[in-house]
């Protein structure tokens, strides 16, 4: 039985796209020590990464923008994220592996795990997956705005994300359903 494994990295950042992946490993080649992705350090989520794309059978990226996350509210793209990333697999599982408690409304046979980033290896694969390709995302952003932070707070709303937003435009990169945004952008 082919079974994927799914997670989400992105749910509570102001800005940015939510991130899900899909990855299927292959039983012949394990990998040892992947976890939760928050679990681990970001060099050690950086080392794993590799080593998840060379070993699995097969692993896909799903995304939802934050225009959809705007539209469709932040549950549902997450949805509609891991079904791009389950859709975009090279093998298509006979089985998925959610971590969470909700599923999209897919036609895989498929089980919602509470916590199962830190207990079904494929799911933490995919956790692993997701958070690196967000992180690097909100760094390459960094680097086009430095002045935002988004190399230290990766998009969440911490103290200093909104001291700096009060001051700053609101890029096209965040979610105006959020509130914090929200009320920004009615303030100003």
């Amino acid at each position: 039985m082919i079974i994927a494994g799914v997670d989400e990295v992105g749910r509570g950042p102001l800005v940015g796209d939510v991130v899900t992946a899909a990855v299927i490993l292959d039983p012949a080649r394990p990998i040892l020590e992947l976890n939760d992705s928050k679990k681990l350090s970001e060099k050690k989520r950086e080392a794993l990464f590799p080593i998840i794309q060379e070993r699995a059978l097969a692993w896909s990226v799903g995304r939802a923008t934050p225009a959809e996350i705007d539209d469709i509210n932040i549950l549902q793209a997450t949805l509609l994220a891991m079904t791009r990333a389950v859709q975009g697999l090279a093998i298509q599982p006979d089985f998925v592996q959610v971590d969470g408690n909700r599923l999209p409304a897919w036609s895989y046979a498929a089980e919602a795990i509470v916590k199962g980033d830190g207990s079904v290896a494929c799911i933490s694969a995919a956790s692993i997956i997701a958070k690196v390709v967000r992180d690097r995302e909100m760094l390459a952003l960094d680097k086009i705005y430095p002045e935002y932070g988004f190399a230290k707070h990766k998009g969440y709303p911490t103290k200093a994300h909104l001291e700096c937003l009060a001051n700053l435009p609101i890029l096209p990169n965040y979610r105006r359903s959020f509130k914090p945004v929200a009320k920004l952008l009615q303030a100003k």
